[in-house]
């Protein structure tokens, strides 16, 4: 696979507008990115399989979520509409006792009554307030009706939009449920891909082999990284050099293989192997933008994050929040913590270099463990 030639920019791009040049590596980097889905597809068939079922439970596990969000904003609807309707059958009742507090004063005083008390009036004035006291009384009597007409009418629509987000919430859950079926579907797949590549590991030599391979395709994809970003307009921010020892770590955890550790073979760990929650939320080190987020042999879902001279690494992931060519701010989440990649166990898989060639990670954070 020609990867250079895929990698090659036209010339004259540093004369043009950031936008265009970010444009532009956004480009070579989705050309790298199916490069290296070819190359592992043809090097190494089981790896391909793997990334394919890992990648439909990510599909499926993101749709399964999106379903379950909804669900449950159904369900908060729904429990502001009982409340609404409660409200609005309080509402009639008391419009309804009210109404009927008046026409049982009205019924007791009698129209014969009120007949007596307007003959009976000799004082103009007293009389004029006797007929302004009917009329408030007529009034009032017709302000209740309205009043419940409004409060049935209220009712009335609780009662339909209710009913309505019952349909709706009915409906959510049966997708919820056929998200949760395809999830386990594609996880049993990822279990069987696992199997099938683990039985295809059958010595500590074959063990050795791939993570030799594996290695050897992470170098290689940081050596055509670096030629893809050439042109990348910088990030901006202070030097990340000047931030040793001032960092947060991304996610928090147990570190279970540190730099340097042999790995057996020769092979020795570049980065940091930090145990964690799975669907733990991974945050950036420090600003920067994206150089690349898919799935590599070795270590999953992959996204590798340049720091301008530095690029900071996070493997294994269980889902990934940004692209490549996207800005991020240091602290951002950016990913969540997962198994994929043939893991196990959930964890995060850290590495920082610079330029090509990795470093310690730890004295970079201001704690030594996560």
């Amino acid at each position: 696979m020609l990867i250079l030639a895929l990698l090659a920019g036209p010339a004259g791009s540093a004369e043009r507008d950031p936008e265009g040049q970010l444009r532009e590596v956004r480009q070579r980097i989705e050309r790298l990115q199916r490069a290296v889905r070819q190359d592992t597809g043809r090097r190494d068939a089981l790896s391909a399989q793997l990334r394919d079922a890992e990648e439909s439970l990510r599909a499926a596990s993101s749709s399964h979520a999106a379903a379950r969000a909804r669900l449950a904003a159904s369900d908060q609807r729904l429990g502001a509409l009982r409340i609404q309707r409660e409200q609005s059958e309080r509402e009639l009742l008391e419009q309804r006792e009210l109404l009927a507090a008046q026409l049982r004063t009205a019924y007791m005083i009698g129209p014969r009554d009120q007949l007596r008390l307007l003959l009976g009036q000799q004082d103009p004035v007293a009389l004029g307030r006797v007929l302004v006291y009917y009329s408030y009384l007529g009034r009032a009597r017709a302000g209740q009706i309205a009043g419940i007409e409004v409060a049935v009418l209220k009712l009335d629509q609780a009662t339909a939009q209710e009913a309505a987000e019952r349909d709706r919430l009915a409906a959510l859950e049966a997708e919820a449920s056929r998200e949760l079926a395809a999830l386990d579907a594609a996880r049993a797949g990822r279990t069987r891909a696992l199997q099938a590549m683990n039985a295809q590991i059958r010595s500590n030599s074959d063990t050795i082999a791939k993570l030799r391979r594996d290695a050897a395709a992470l170098e290689k994809l940081i050596a055509d990284l670096r030629r893809a970003l050439r042109d990348l307009p910088p990030a901006g921010g202070q030097a990340f050099a000047k931030v040793r020892g001032r960092l947060a770590w991304p996610v928090a955890g147990r570190i279970v293989a540190r730099y340097g550790q042999s790995r057996g073979g020769g092979l020795r760990w570049n980065g940091v192997m930090i145990e964690a929650a799975r669907g733990s939320e991974i945050r950036s080190l420090y600003e920067g933008r994206v150089a690349y987020a898919d799935w590599l042999p070795g270590l999953g879902l992959l996204l590798i994050i340049d720091h301008g001279g530095y690029l900071s690494l996070y493997g294994h992931n269980d889902q990934l929040y940004k692209a490549a060519g996207d800005r991020v701010e240091g602290g951002e989440v950016v990913a969540t913590v997962g198994d994929s990649g043939g893991r196990s166990q959930p964890g995060l898989y850290l590495e920082i270099r610079r330029g090509a060639q990795p470093v310690d990670p730890v004295p970079w954070f201001r704690r030594s463990s996560p």
